[in-house]
């Protein structure tokens, strides 16, 4: 009898970008390319550019229409999460952020996520720990220890990136695939209930990465 094949991994893109096209999610999409490289993965993709201005004039959950409740319902089932923003400002965009006030707080809680950031020049890039990295701590979610940010002159065309951002997307993706096959693990890790920053099987992986 040959072996089951692993269920793909609920994957799924917010990409926080009203433009078309953009840069923002075509980085998202490269990550979440890497990531089908190392583990099967079923993937989503929440485009702020579709749903944002029916985010924008709902002030509360109840007032959402349906194709963006369902938006957050994808966003709260994900076992990894590629969460991707545009620099406004000198942080995400408000959109993106209202995105993530609306969830439920502990949906989020354990998940993996890889954290990017798109930007006109190399003076943004600390907004993903400043900016993006404390509020999925706050969601207690797993943010993994590399971040990808892009500048304009880090991108090829509009959809491809260069060799310094390629090698990035790669280490995030394998510490990702880390966190969601554990070594000594054949299954990926349950969504915790509890309100602890990463389960110890996931610290452990990333504290084993070479």
């Amino acid at each position: 009898m040959s072996a089951l094949l692993p269920a793909p991994v609920r994957t799924v893109i917010v990409s926080g970008s009203g433009s078309r096209p953009s840069r923002t999610l075509a980085l998202a999409r490269q990550i979440a390319a890497a990531v089908a490289e190392l583990l099967p993965i079923e993937l989503g993709v929440i485009d702020l550019a579709d749903v944002g201005p029916e985010l924008g004039r709902a002030l509360q959950r109840s007032q959402l229409a349906e194709s963006a409740e369902r938006a957050l319902r994808c966003v709260e089932n994900a076992q990894l999460l590629i969460a991707a923003s545009p620099v406004y400002r000198g942080s995400y965009s408000g959109h993106f952020k209202h995105l993530f006030d609306l969830i439920r707080q502990d949906a989020l809680i354990d998940v993996p996520v890889i954290l990017a950031a798109t930007g006109g020049g190399d003076k943004h890039f600390l907004v993903i720990e400043h900016q993006l990295r404390p509020l999925f701590a706050f969601l207690q979610a797993f943010t993994v220890p590399v971040g990808v940010y892009a500048s304009q002159a880090d991108f090829v065309d509009e959809s491809r990136t260069g060799e310094l951002v390629q090698a990035r997307i790669l280490s995030a993706a394998r510490q990702a695939a880390a966190l969601l096959q554990p070594r000594g693990s054949d299954s990926l890790p349950a969504r915790a209930s509890g309100a602890q920053h990463g389960t110890a099987a996931q610290r452990a992986a990333v504290a084993a990465l070479p």
